[in-house]
């Protein structure tokens, strides 16, 4: 091997919240959620195949309480309980997670970013190059020339020139811009009326919080204002914003080899889980996968026998250059899928918020366009992006699908955009098929003819008067 060693820690807290919040909610059939677990366990095994890590290690919080509530008793504070779905799919993936022959940490009274951070110190003393697979923001102050942040989920990679040009200070000042902004995820006080680009500009032109404090006098506006009204309460924002380097584990980096996986505790897990697809994946498959006559495909719960889930590659498209790749496997694809979101079902009034786009089972990638709900990154411009993918969609020897695409079809003509040549939509096709056996809508489609449980509007926006715009979903969930 070339170069210094490399150790992966891969936060795995972060994984099972977007895996159950993104993926389909599955259920074996004996009604034991699966989806998140599945979803976890393809991405991991996805890291394995894909980058074969010696050093490797999965990080989860522990169960209680940490130094951070101690310190604030309102830390998260106003986040709902874990739900029991959810509850009940952690247990499952703790056995799972060794049984692939990798190391779990868990320690009670942190949270596994500190874990990770004193990890990440320890590597960088012991000259190894470290990669940390999180969609966590708070992780961009590890980041320097030794350390990188993948994003699994947006196929995207932090390294400090990357840090700088997302949050536009260096990795060192983002406990100090963490404090000034504040985080309404964790409940993280900060500086009301302090955005990400003013404490940008502060800490460019101060260099630290600590001289944006003693500057304070000298800031004027309403921010200003806001900053001297609450300068009591910064160092309790930096407190909780820092990430700890010196949590007590037990063990060194040069610890977390992997092993090989337990493929018969793999293989009793899959088949209780009746994860068909990862069983046939196992060594000896064919003794591993071997099912009882009655055993039900997965999911259970559906309508229709589903096949096995696709391995599945999604990304969300914020850079031109995931754009323009994303525009030349469209051109080359012989059938592509399209859909819109917005934010109104009349499609006078609707705004265009985002596109998505598949070009076979399992790979697809969304575009968004105007979120602009808290910490939503910045996005490609919407005239642009309707300019490039003008000449595909008015195409009339382009195979296209979409389900229910007149509304689509109005929506691009609201932006001088023709849909033309032969268009295959799902929902027409299905009543056509039988009028009568199901309802048309894409839920009620894909729980008949596929037996898939799709993720439904109201679970990522809300219901009734707590329903948000799609333009303030954030892009995890969209």
């Amino acid at each position: 091997m070339n170069g210094p060693r490399r150790l992966w820690l891969v936060d795995g807290s972060s994984y099972l919240y977007r895996a159950f919040f993104a993926l389909p909610p599955l259920a074996s059939s004996s009604g034991e959620p699966t989806g998140a677990v599945l979803g976890v366990l393809n991405m991991l095994n996805r890291l394995l195949r894909e980058e074969q890590p010696e050093l490797i290690a999965v990080v989860m919080d522990a169960p209680g309480r940490t130094f951070r509530d101690e310190l604030f008793e309102a830390y998260k504070a106003h986040r709902p309980p874990m739900p029991d779905e959810l509850r009940a799919q952690l247990q499952p993936l703790l056995e799972a997670i060794p049984a692939l022959g990798l190391p779990l940490l868990r320690v009670e009274g942190v949270e596994a970013d500190d874990v990770i951070g004193t990890l990440v110190d320890r590597a960088r003393r012991d000259g190894l190059e470290v990669i940390v697979s999180t969609g966590d923001k708070d992780m961009a102050q590890l980041v320097d020339e030794h350390v990188t942040l993948v994003n699994t989920m947006f196929d995207t990679r932090l390294d400090p020139a990357g840090v700088r040009e997302k949050f536009g200070v260096d990795p060192g000042q983002m406990v100090d811009y963490l404090a000034l902004v504040g985080d309404s995820a964790d409940n993280i006080p900060g500086v009301p009326k302090v955005g990400p680009k003013t404490a940008a500009k502060w800490l460019a032109e101060y260099g630290s919080l600590d001289e944006v404090i003693a500057n304070a006098a000298a800031i004027g506006g309403k921010v200003g204002e806001s900053l001297r009204a609450h300068l009591g309460e910064l160092e309790l924002s930096r407190q909780l914003a820092t990430i700890r380097r010196d949590v007590a584990l037990g063990l060194e980096p040069g610890d977390l080899t992997r092993r090989p996986p337990d493929a018969e505790a793999l293989a009793a897990l899959y088949r209780r889980l009746e994860f068909h697809s990862l069983l046939r994946q196992l060594p000896g498959s064919a003794t591993a996968g071997a099912e009882s006559p009655q055993a039900d495909p997965e999911p259970a719960t559906a309508t229709a026998p589903a096949p096995d889930p696709p391995s599945r590659h999604y990304e969300t498209i914020l850079s031109e250059g995931a754009f323009a790749k994303w525009l030349a496997r469209l051109a080359r694809a012989p059938l592509f899928a399209i859909d819109t979101e917005t934010t109104s079902l009349d499609y006078m009034q609707a705004r265009l918020v985002g596109m998505s786009f598949c070009i076979e089972p399992g790979h697809a990638a969304y575009l968004p366009l105007a979120h602009d709900g808290p910490g939503a990154p910045d996005q490609l411009a919407l005239e642009t992006v309707l300019a490039r993918l003008k000449p595909l969609l008015e195409d009339p020897g382009r195979p296209r699908l979409g389900h229910h695409l007149k509304y689509d079809a109005h929506i691009f003509a609201n932006h001088g955009i023709t849909l033309a040549g032969p268009w295959h939509d799902s929902m027409l096709e299905s009543y056509v098929l039988n009028s009568t056996v199901t309802r048309h809508d894409m839920d009620s489609c894909a729980r008949h003819y596929l037996g898939l449980e799709t993720i439904r509007y109201e679970q990522v926006a809300g219901k009734g008067a707590k329903q948000i715009p799609f333009s303030q979903v954030p892009l995890e969930q969209a």
